[in-house]
């Protein structure tokens, strides 16, 4: 079943092992603070460089969408960058736009074929997106998604911090510890 298809790990994400991890990215692919400037320091200069060819090809990405690209110094053979969207009180389709970026994020690597694939906790820092409410609409979009699809064969929702971690465990009680 599909759970059996997801982990939770509490770590850095720039430290997991896995085909790809997501990158919380804002829209001018071009790293900032958070889990997007983590990566990039972490990952070098190579990512930066592919962003840049990206935006030049299709100026930037726009919020709920997706793109691949190398991860450098990373663990990881990929890193997806996915744009959340910044909380407004839920009134800009600010839910669907979340599950876009996990919906997206996960067809991508499915694409390219990929088996394992780690998320951070998009939208809930700086962007502000209430993080139970996010937790949910990860989790949900990911059991259906890969209640649907063979890849990825592997998902990991890799949290930072204490409070996501029971958010998750809660939300996950068949794979928590």
């Amino acid at each position: 079943m599909e759970a059996s298809r997801i982990q939770l790990l509490r770590g850095d994400i720039t430290k997991v092992a896995a085909d790809a991890i997501v990158n919380a990215a804002n829209s001018s692919l071009l790293g900032g603070g958070g889990v997007d400037g983590a990566i990039h320091r972490a990952g070098g200069p190579s990512i930066l460089a592919e962003c840049r060819k990206i935006v030049a090809r299709q100026g930037g990405c726009e919020t709920g969408e997706a793109v691949i690209t190398t991860a450098g110094n990373l663990l990881a053979k990929y890193v997806i960058h996915t744009v959340g969207p910044v909380w407004s009180g839920g009134e800009r389709d600010e839910p669907e736009l979340l599950a876009h970026c996990y919906r997206n994020s996960l067809l991508l690597a499915q694409h390219h074929g990929l088996k394992t694939i780690a998320f951070p906790n998009i939208s809930t820092g700086v962007y502000g997106f209430p993080k139970t409410k996010a937790a949910e609409i990860a989790v949900k979009t990911v059991k259906e998604f890969l209640a649907h699809h063979a890849l990825p064969e592997q998902v990991t929702f890799v949290v930072f911090d204490e409070e996501n971690l029971k958010l998750y465990q809660k939300l996950l009680p068949e794979i928590s510890q």
